[in-house]
C-alpha cells in the first residue's frame, strides 16, 4: 500500500497539497494511507526547511510550495513503479 504524509502545521497551503494527494489517490484508484505529520520533531526526521512537505513511501518528494496535479500524479505513479520493481526482484 502507499504510504503519503503531509508534512506541516495544519496551515492551508498543507490542508492543500493533502487535498490535492487524496485528489490523485481517488482519480487513480488507489489504495494509500495518508498521514498528516503535525509535530515538528517528527517532521524534522524528513530534513525539510519549509513545510507543506509531501512523502510518498518515505522519499520527500516535495517541500516549501504547494505542487501542481499532474506532478503528485508523476510522484505517485512513479513510487507504484518503483515497488512493482521491487516486488518482481523479490520474487525471483
Amino acid at each position: 500500500m502507499l504510504s503519503i504524509k503531509i508534512l506541516g502545521p495544519g496551515c492551508e497551503n498543507c490542508k492543500k497539497v493533502e487535498a490535492l494527494a487524496r485528489k490523485v489517490v481517488t482519480l487513480l484508484s488507489l489504495e494509500a494511507q495518508i498521514e498528516k505529520v503535525t509535530e515538528y520533531a517528527d517532521m524534522r526526521k524528513y530534513k525539510i526547511l519549509a513545510t507543506p512537505g509531501l512523502v510518498i513511501n518515505e522519499k520527500v518528494v516535495c517541500a516549501g510550495r504547494i505542487p501542481n496535479e499532474a506532478e503528485v500524479t508523476t510522484w505517485i505513479t512513479t513510487a507504484l513503479d518503483v515497488d512493482a520493481s521491487n516486488m518482481s526482484v523479490l520474487e525471483v
